[in-house]
């Protein structure tokens, strides 16, 4: 059995925040693959289905985001499962939007529902961080993380979000690349694709170019019949 936990903060006020990224991704797994109706167990809710052959039990901690470990830790110790049988999705202020990034085990970040798990669970569990981009200033960060998704965030959020939902059987089994390759494209070719690739102008030329500007063009006194001229007979004004 393998247990995986959205974090987020309960409640409406929350629940299109980008701190609440777990959550929604939580949704989508449950939405794309008929996972049961969500219930109330083990101080969150939870919702049981199968992936990739494999049952799987997924919870959404009730305890707000800082006592995520309250939870997830009950659960655990119910079903006497391992670190090895936990994976944990959450927002990460450290990653670009659109970009996600798998790891077992490792530090906290910062983040206090990982900080809760580590003490309850151990940190040998895997991580999914899905990127919400860093603010710029660290007076921002809480009114960021707390924050909605704009409108037009929501345009990449909301495919990029069901892309999860949907290739969350390739990480089960163990393709992180190839879950992760989905992702990207999830995202397309707008403002949140992959920046190693050439952005283009509106003539087609790749913004390095543009840059530069226009290639010179030889003045035509310099082509290989006015050099030949030249030694000949020399410059004539």
């Amino acid at each position: 059995m393998l247990l995986i936990a959205g974090l987020g903060n309960p409640g409406p006020r929350h629940a299109k925040q980008r701190h609440n990224m777990g959550f929604m991704a939580a949704d989508a797994i449950a939405r794309r693959h008929s996972f049961s109706s969500w219930s109330k167990k083990f101080k969150g809710e939870i919702a049981e289905g199968y992936l990739a052959g494999e049952k799987v039990l997924l919870i959404k901690p009730q305890t707000f985001m800082n006592l995520s470990g309250d939870a997830v830790g009950e659960a655990m110790r119910f079903y006497k499962l391992a670190p090895a049988d936990l994976i944990v999705i959450y927002d990460e202020l450290d990653l670009q939007p659109g970009k996600a990034r798998i790891k077992t085990g490792g530090g906290n970040g910062g983040h206090n529902g990982i900080r809760s798990i580590d003490a309850h669970c151990g940190k040998d569990y895997k991580r999914l961080r899905l990127g919400i981009g860093h603010p710029g200033a660290r007076e921002r960060v809480t009114s960021h993380v707390l924050g909605d998704f704009a409108k037009s965030e929501r345009e990449w959020v909301e495919p990029w979000l069901d892309a999860v939902g949907k290739n969350f059987a390739m990480l089960v089994s163990g393709d992180d690349s190839g879950f992760l390759n989905k992702l990207a494209l999830a995202t397309g070719k707008g403002a949140h694709a992959d920046p190693a690739v050439k952005k283009k102008t509106a003539k087609g030329k790749s913004h390095i170019r543009a840059a530069r500007g226009p290639k010179p063009i030889d003045p035509p006194q310099r082509g290989p019949m006015a050099e030949m001229l030249k030694k000949l007979f020399g410059n004539k004004e």
